[in-house]
């Protein structure tokens, strides 16, 4: 697998975000959608990468700076053929890696209370993610579950 710095000009990486997109709007209500259209993840402020192997798109992963010690995990995302393969790991330990990189103390989220994200709570879990309360701009959701991990 090769993680790259990706332009999000490609019409893979569109179709992806797309069904990110899509997917958000299907499990939560509009105003507790917080998933980055193309436009908002091409910003200054966001680093976007994708995941291939072989010419195929894997998934994808972002970090937003919030400030100059703390960045946010964005758009994670793996391509519904690659669930389960260990893709998500992998870009969420290389946006991890690049956090420290950048000299950040600390690395939050937003994901989904649902059931539905019980997969992702686990995984940020495992890489010792724990519950917090909103950071940023964010205010309480009862539709979101908020992560923070001090680097």
């Amino acid at each position: 697998m090769e993680i790259i710095v990706d332009d999000l000009t490609g019409p893979e990486i569109a179709g992806l975000i797309r069904e990110h997109l899509q997917g958000m709007a299907e499990k939560s209500p509009p105003e507790s959608v917080h998933a980055l259209n193309l436009d908002r993840l091409r910003q200054p402020d966001v680093t976007f990468w994708s995941a291939w192997e072989q010419g195929e798109l894997l998934g994808c992963g972002a970090l937003k700076e919030l400030d100059s010690g703390h960045g946010e995990i964005k758009s994670m995302r793996t391509a519904s053929a690659h669930l389960r393969k260990g893709v998500a790991r992998s870009i969420l330990a290389h946006i991890i890696e690049e956090a420290r990189n950048r000299g950040y103390r600390r690395l939050s989220l937003e994901t989904g209370s649902m059931e539905s994200f019980q997969p992702a709570r686990r995984l940020y879990q495992a890489f010792g993610f724990k519950e917090c309360g909103p950071f940023a701009d964010y205010i309480l959701d009862p539709y979101s579950t908020f992560m923070t991990k001090e680097l």
